[in-house]
């Protein structure tokens, strides 16, 4: 609390810094780097959905089995989330994202070389223990950096990263799963080949990012005083209105709430995006187009998740917009699953993800409108690591459904539901915060 009472005088008597240009200064510095390590990141996350189409054959995985197998990406990432994100706290976000890209780009390799289910399971579990940490931990490194004011927009630029590998990986992905040569499928190539990227990135992250404002060289003495001083009481606000400690956070209802709304988004998020590949090739397109015509839904989810992000960060109520978002992605949803043609399937899908990256631009501004340190690395932790469940229960859900159903109809009706209990929560999670009285926790 000391840190918080002396940050105003401290501020005060600094030079005049022009904030607005000081957060271009760090947006311009931070984001590039972090938005290509997404990118990547989601990539070799996802690629899996395009290696299934010829991989599934040729290891012997039924649709439920990929599921499943996809899916355990996410239990390993549920398992080391939070104690990822605490060691990170210590050791700091320098050598611990740099870690954590060089172990995931090192399994992610080896994923390739897997011969049946079982393999193809381990792997996507391993995968998700070493690739655990990395998005909490840069939620958490952004709430480090950048107030409430600019914050939801440095996090929808960062997680921009999501519809742009999609748009640049689908036909990347596409004709690398077609390539043969020295032994190896096509999707081998196709692991290996975007896996390399991750552990490059990995050693350049020793040298790129800098762990907090403190040390941050190149702002001037005043840039880095006016912007600690205004990280601090924030930082005293926060704990005034909400003192949490670790163990509080965790089973904080706000915190739990908010774990179960992201946990209905990603089933949706990632459900859809591991299975769209399969749904747009049963539309009837050859192999070689499905990479061009994924790409199309996740180049409007871009524009949305900007312009929603925007939105956002004008409004005085950040519960709205996610809630919104849902709505919109679960009306798609089901309509992409009863429209009578191909044409009019890609449009409501390109509605659908344009609805779900909006909520992904607009929620992450709403943990650390009441979380600070330890309990922030934990919250925040725990909101994704529940949500990530998500990522198991997703893909599951759809080949499961797909198996007993013979199509994607059912799989799309039943994603589409599971948003829109997602929406309701969201909207249920507003109300409690207005009665509360804790509306103003929220950044505005």
């Amino acid at each position: 609390m000391m840190r918080g009472q002396s940050a105003e005088p401290t501020r005060a008597s600094a030079p005049a810094v022009d904030e607005r240009r000081l957060y271009g200064k760090m947006m311009r510095r931070i984001l590039p780097f972090l938005f290509v390590c997404y990118v990547v990141s989601y990539l070799d996350r996802v690629n899996v959905g395009f290696a299934a189409l010829t991989m599934n054959a040729h290891i012997g995985l039924t649709a439920t089995s990929f599921g499943i197998g996809a899916g355990l990406f996410f239990l390993g990432y549920f398992i080391a989330e939070i104690p990822s994100n605490l060691i990170m706290m210590r050791v700091g976000a320098r050598l611990w994202i740099a870690r954590i890209m060089i172990t995931w780009g090192m399994v992610s390799a080896a994923t390739a070389f897997v011969t049946g289910p079982i393999q193809f399971g381990i792997a996507r579990f391993l995968l998700g223990l070493g690739e655990a940490g990395f998005v909490p931990g840069v939620f958490l490194y952004l709430s480090l950096w950048f107030p409430s004011a600019v914050r939801a927009r440095a996090t929808a630029l960062f997680l921009l990263g999501i519809p742009v590998a999609n748009i640049i990986g689908s036909p990347i992905s596409g004709a690398l799963v077609q390539l043969e040569g020295l032994g190896l499928a096509g999707w081998q190539w196709l692991l290996i080949l975007e896996a390399v990227p991750a552990i490059v990135l990995g050693v350049v992250c020793l040298f790129v990012l800098t762990d907090r404002p403190e040390k941050a060289t190149w702002l001037s003495a005043a840039e880095r005083e006016v912007l600690v001083a205004r990280l601090a009481a924030e930082k005293a606000e926060i704990e005034k209105k909400h003192p949490l400690t670790l163990a509080q956070a965790l089973r904080n209802p706000r915190v739990l709430l908010l774990a179960a709304i992201n946990f209905c988004a990603i089933i949706g998020s990632l459900g859809i995006g591991l299975w769209l590949p399969q749904i747009i090739k049963q539309l009837g397109l050859a192999t070689s187009a499905v990479g061009f015509v994924t790409a199309i839904p996740y180049l409007c989810g871009a524009v949305a998740m900007v312009v929603w992000g925007r939105l956002s960060d004008r409004g005085s109520d950040r519960t709205v917009y996610p809630a919104i978002s849902l709505f919109v992605g679960a009306a798609a949803l089901v309509a992409s699953a009863l429209t009578p043609t191909p044409l009019l399937t890609i449009a409501a899908l390109c509605v659908a993800v344009m609805g779900i990256n909006s909520f992904v631009a607009t929620f992450w501004a709403v943990p650390s409108g009441f979380l600070t340190g330890r309990a922030a690395a934990g919250g925040i932790a725990m909101i994704v690591s529940v949500g990530n469940l998500g990522g198991f229960a997703g893909p599951y859900l759809i080949g499961l459904v797909r198996d007993l159903s013979g199509g994607f109809t059912a799989p799309l009706l039943a994603v589409g539901g599971i948003l829109l209990l997602g929406a309701m929560l969201m909207l249920a999670f507003g109300r409690q915060v207005r009665r509360d009285g804790l509306l103003a926790a929220v950044p505005a």
